[in-house]
């Protein structure tokens, strides 16, 4: 394919004024004074938006490549995804799903269940969000087998509530501070061929780094027999959108497999259409033991889920675990219309889409030797920013994500350097050329020391 990214011709309308805008300012100071702490990284004040643009509260308008960090699949507003929503409001919200029945959270369940491996013999237990779904699969992951440990891999990231917290490994700001966290937890490596964590290459070293857990882990500091799981992203997520090798799920799987292991699958950022399939362990062919489900999963609406086979999620005893929102009569309504949609048109358009976005990107690579690598499967697709020696350029990937902003581009950095880009599942190609476009722009401009390097001081406090 050919891009036709032209910035020449880009809609000068399109390009924001300069940003924050005086409204924005003004919410960022109401925020400050009433909200906690979070890990807010521009000044973005969204007004409105609408598929894979945003406007913000001084009108200008942005090309979203976040779609709120993965979770909006459908685009924003889709009115598909609307009108259900609205049907919905009108019959009821919330009943306790932990302790009575509904439609919209059975139906939904038995759409999950459809587009398992199989098609059946999976249950679903809904949470509010992907921690929680982490949270579920480890207790069912201890409760189903009688053992306590589980192992993670280095670069995790499972979420920041205590068990999911003990497994997630991305950044240290994100654990300290919080010790004690859960016991029985122990990282390995993820298999990462750009940087190699044991230093060798792919395919001459056979995935050696996953040969560590019965080498050194099972012979050293955790047995096998008293391993309940070893979880994992198919995708690695936070930790710099990581794609592991071929074969690397199915090494993961015959190890689960030799010693009586659950193998969980962490699909909350790669799930649900994003990779081109439904779920981004089918591109390896494998069938993991627990699913952890969200982001996507909602359609924008606060909704997890921790899919298991049937012979485990039937150990548990009605009331090992629960929670008040879960299965929620309109988070589930839209769920379902929204996985009807992934497997109808959306995860077919993220491979066609996200094939052309991946070439593009690659195609910048040739220009700017700034970029080491471009990765990803889908609309999965991480851009990863390198000094002279190869080294992670993070404070380069810092600035091309804030001047990726101030161009009308939004982007977030993940891993040590990587820019990430996980819009809409219903981008198109035109869609996916300006924001390339955009892309190169904000690159230009940082290379050549004229990208905004810091927010302005007031901002920044």
């Amino acid at each position: 394919m050919t891009a036709h990214t032209d910035t020449a011709k880009m809609p000068a309308e399109y390009m924001p004024e300069p940003v924050p805008g005086p409204r924005a300012q003004a919410l960022v100071a109401r925020d400050h004074e009433v909200i906690a702490p979070l890990g807010r990284v521009y000044p973005l004040a969204i007004d409105h938006a609408q598929g894979c643009e945003v406007w913000d509260v001084d009108g200008n308008r942005f090309l979203d490549m976040n779609a709120g960090i993965a979770v909006l699949a459908a685009g924003h507003c889709h009115p598909r995804l609307m009108k259900v929503a609205q049907e919905q409001l009108q019959r009821f919200t919330h009943m306790a799903g932990t302790d009575f029945y509904n439609e919209p959270m059975v139906r939904a369940a038995e759409k999950l269940v459809s587009l398992m491996p199989g098609g059946k013999g999976w249950q679903v237990f809904f949470t509010n969000s992907g921690t929680e779904a982490v949270e579920a699969s480890i207790k069912l992951a201890r409760y189903a087998t009688g053992r306590q440990n589980i192992i993670a891999f280095y670069g995790a990231f499972h979420g920041r509530s205590y068990g999911s917290l003990s497994l997630t490994a991305s950044k240290p700001r994100q654990r300290r501070g919080f010790f004690p966290l859960l016991p029985g937890v122990s990282h390995t490596y993820y298999p990462n061929c750009y940087r190699c964590p044991i230093n060798l290459r792919f395919p001459s070293c056979e995935i050696a780094c996953l040969d560590l857990i019965e080498r050194t882990l099972f012979k050293t500091t955790t047995p096998p027999e008293e391993v309940a799981a070893i979880i994992i992203e198919p995708i690695q997520g936070e930790g710099g959108y990581v794609v592991p090798p071929p074969g690397a799920l199915a090494r993961l799987r015959s190890i689960c497999d030799r010693y009586g292991i659950l193998l969980i699958v962490d699909e909350v950022q790669s799930g649900v259409g994003r990779t081109g399939k439904m779920w981004a362990f089918e591109h390896e062919g494998i069938v993991p033991d627990i699913v952890a489900s969200a982001k996507g999963l909602g359609g924008g609406l606060p909704l997890g889920a921790m899919i298991a086979r049937t012979e485990l999620a039937r150990q548990w005893q009605p009331g090992s675990h629960g929670n008040t929102y879960g299965g929620n009569g309109l988070t589930c309504a839209v769920a379902y219309e929204l996985l009807c949609m992934v497997e109808e048109e959306l995860m077919a358009n993220a491979a066609t889409v996200g094939a052309y976005l991946l070439e593009q990107l690659q195609a910048l690579q040739q220009r700017f030797p700034q970029i080491g690598a471009v990765r990803g499967r889908g609309l999965m697709i991480g851009v990863e920013f390198v000094d002279a020696q190869g080294n992670p350029a993070g404070a380069l990937a810092d600035a091309v994500m804030e001047e990726s902003f101030r161009k009308g581009l939004l982007v977030l950095t993940c891993g040590a350097s990587t820019v990430r880009f996980c819009p809409p599942l219903t981008i198109t190609m035109a869609q996916a050329d300006e924001a390339v476009a955009r892309f190169a722009l904000a690159i230009e401009a940082c290379v050549a020391g004229k990208g905004s390097a810091a927010y302005d001081a007031g901002l920044a406090a």
